[in-house]
């Protein structure tokens, strides 16, 4: 039996994705499962133990190159990508995006069974021969585990496995040597999202990192995709901390998260891969609904404003309150709450 998982992006989403991977493994263990995603979150999946085959969407890649007036090499491209797409003839195509960019990729695919949500969200439910009822209730993981229930896997807990990589796990090593990280003996930050409304300020976490040195001397390390954003908010700490900013692949945090004692971070995807990866996290949200998306499992604290407005989930905020009503000592509160707990 062939199968093809439709889950392009974004790293908290293929995250969300993961048990139900797990869940068709188990279900199809002499199964060949292929994952078809974008380039940002491929290190989730690629070399992971449950997959026979992974294949890269570059969709951003490909846009860029089209605006910028270069059309050969993508055609290229695009046209690989597909015949490799079909060079296997798939038993099940399971979408779980529900969006027009992975329908384009359901229809390409040319497989016989075609399963995804019941919805016309972005003309999704077009190229599908099969659908389930989204229940927007439930958390995104126990949506996406509907998939496997309806196929017939019975399923007791959320799963989360992540691809193996002795290469991240000695990188990640190697930065908490070169700091003195040791383990258990650290809080990880991070303070990145990638829409403003879920951003709170450089001044707040700068005041609660320096809190959490001052008064509890642990070191605080921040983390994310590139190294400036952070150096704005340490440039205003009257303490030192650590910016590990663009120094970490998935992977390499995943590991790095592991050792930490807990994560405090915005709604995003370090936050799923914090969760996963079973630490501790103190998530801060605004604009969007921790019961859809938080993070999942047992022992994470969310603090959130109970505004009228909230959740919106507004990408563009003229006042920003939800966020900017959450103070420095409150989450600071939550941290020593949750140090007391685990000592």
């Amino acid at each position: 039996m062939n199968i093809l998982i439709v889950k392009l992006s974004a790293i908290g989403d293929v995250i969300h994705t993961m048990p139900s991977l797990t869940a068709l493994r188990q279900l199809y263990p002499d199964a060949h499962i292929t994952w078809v995603v974008e380039e940002a979150a491929a290190d989730l999946v690629k070399n992971h133990p449950y997959l026979d085959a992974v294949l890269i969407s570059r969709r951003k890649k490909w846009s860029k190159d089209f605006r910028n007036g270069q059309f050969r090499l993508p055609v290229e491209e695009i046209r690989s990508f597909i015949k490799t797409l079909r060079q296997r003839r798939y038993d099940l195509v399971i979408d779980f995006h529900g969006l027009l960019k992975s329908s384009i990729i359901v229809f390409l695919s040319r497989g016989k069974r075609k399963l995804g949500y019941n919805s016309l969200q972005e003309l999704s439910g077009l190229f599908l021969n099969e659908k389930i009822t989204e229940d927007l209730n439930k958390h995104a993981i126990e949506r996406y585990l509907d998939f496997p229930r309806y196929l017939g896997a019975k399923i007791n807990s959320a799963r989360f496995i992540l691809p193996l990589s002795k290469e991240a796990e000695t990188r990640a090593q190697i930065l908490l040597n070169k700091y003195n990280l040791e383990d258990k003996k650290f809080i990880a930050i991070n303070p990145i999202a990638y829409w403003e409304t879920k951003l709170w300020s450089n001044e707040k976490f700068a005041r609660l990192a320096d809190l959490i040195n001052d008064k509890l001397q642990m070191k605080v390390v921040f983390t994310g995709s590139e190294k400036e954003p952070i150096e704005k908010i340490t440039s205003l700490m009257t303490t030192e901390s650590i910016n590990l900013g663009g120094a970490t692949t998935l992977l390499d945090l995943a590991y790095l998260y592991k050792k930490a004692q807990l994560v405090i971070t915005t709604d995003s995807g370090p936050m799923h891969l914090a969760a996963a990866v079973e630490t501790p996290v103190i998530a801060l949200f605004g604009p969007t609904d921790p019961a859809r998306t938080g993070p999942y499992g047992a022992g994470h604290t969310i603090i959130r404003t109970e505004l009228s407005c909230s959740p919106c989930f507004l990408k563009k905020c003229s006042t920003k309150k939800c966020m900017e009503d959450i103070s420095p000592q409150q989450v600071f509160a939550a941290v020593k709450k949750k140090l007391t707990k685990e000592s």
